[in-house]
């Protein structure tokens, strides 16, 4: 199959990145996050979380952030929503989407929700339907799509029983995320190839993690199964609270770069992204995990 001339890039560092951090990250810090990545070009930016402070501190401020941002036309700003209260707080902060979220791995559910897959999703009714209802964008993440830290390999059909399941409750978008990163280009291959089955390929997202360094290959072979939207995290900011040795999403600036060898349009500025990637590690007291932002930043220095 041809690659696409044009992908969307959903950049998740303001929630998926930075929720795992356990110092404190001030809302003025997470609020100029989002406006310079929304000024880099991203037409869709992951901006918050609206679940329990208790389980999630480093989201407390959602509602903060997303009233504070500078909001460009034609941006997505999207929201994790859980439950009808997180809702009813993504309403109110004037969210474009919210974000509902369900395992492919039965193990994963009952050891992160302590329910089966099908009674999580069913807890979503509610909240899609009155997504729906209010006229906001429904995204469904599918997490261990490619893998479990409890199960090891994830049944390629349950990961196409989920993709169903987001599609009955009306999903605009559907994600199959590598959780843990433990996908190979052959599965991720043979995973796509089954969802895009049930589910129109250019609803499907590609989210992955390069704990193994298997991201940027991941996405080629995501790439030739028809997928042109990718979740990245600038800096490769992030990890799975509930994953052991999960690292990082896959970084933006690694992303950017490999798309424009592909000739790949993404309509974003890699060399924005690149500072952007440094002033939030430099504020976070340590060095990008972007080789691309690394070598990049070096260049324009020396």
């Amino acid at each position: 199959m041809s690659l696409p001339d044009r992908i969307k890039i959903v950049e998740v560092s303001p929630r998926d990145g930075l929720q795992n951090e356990k110092e404190f990250i001030s809302t003025q810090i997470k609020i100029e996050l989002i406006d310079r990545l929304s000024a880099a070009g991203f037409q869709n930016v992951e901006s918050a979380s609206f679940v329990s402070p208790k389980w999630v501190p480093q989201m407390a401020d959602g509602a903060d952030v997303m009233l504070g941002i500078q909001r460009q036309p034609g941006t997505i700003y999207s929201v994790l929503t859980p439950n009808m209260r997180g809702f009813e707080g993504a309403l109110a902060a004037q969210s474009d989407e919210v974000v509902i979220f369900g395992s492919a791995s039965e193990a994963f559910s009952q050891k992160n929700i302590n329910c089966s897959i099908a009674e999580s999703i069913a807890r979503f009714e509610p909240v899609a339907a009155a997504a729906k209802a209010a006229g906001l964008r429904l995204r469904g993440s599918i997490s261990c799509s490619l893998g479990c830290p409890y199960q090891g390999e994830t049944p390629i059909e349950s990961v196409v029983d989920v993709a169903r399941r987001f599609l009955a409750l009306g999903c605009d978008e559907i994600d199959v995320a590598d959780t843990i990163g433990t996908g190979t280009a052959k599965r991720v291959s043979q995973v796509m190839n089954a969802v895009t089955k049930v589910v129109d390929p250019t609803r499907i997202a590609g989210h992955f993690h390069d704990t193994y360094g298997q991201s940027l290959a991941n996405i080629l072979a995501a790439l030739e199964a028809g997928i042109s939207i990718f979740h990245t995290s600038v800096a490769g900011l992030g990890g799975c609270p509930y994953a052991k040795g999960a690292t990082g999403n896959v970084a933006t600036e690694d992303v950017l770069y490999m798309m424009d060898g592909l000739g790949i349009e993404t309509g974003i500025d890699l060399n924005e992204v690149v500072d952007i990637g440094m002033w939030i590690s430099g504020h976070l007291g340590r060095k990008t995990a972007s080789r691309a932002g690394n070598a990049l930043a070096a260049r324009k220095a020396g």
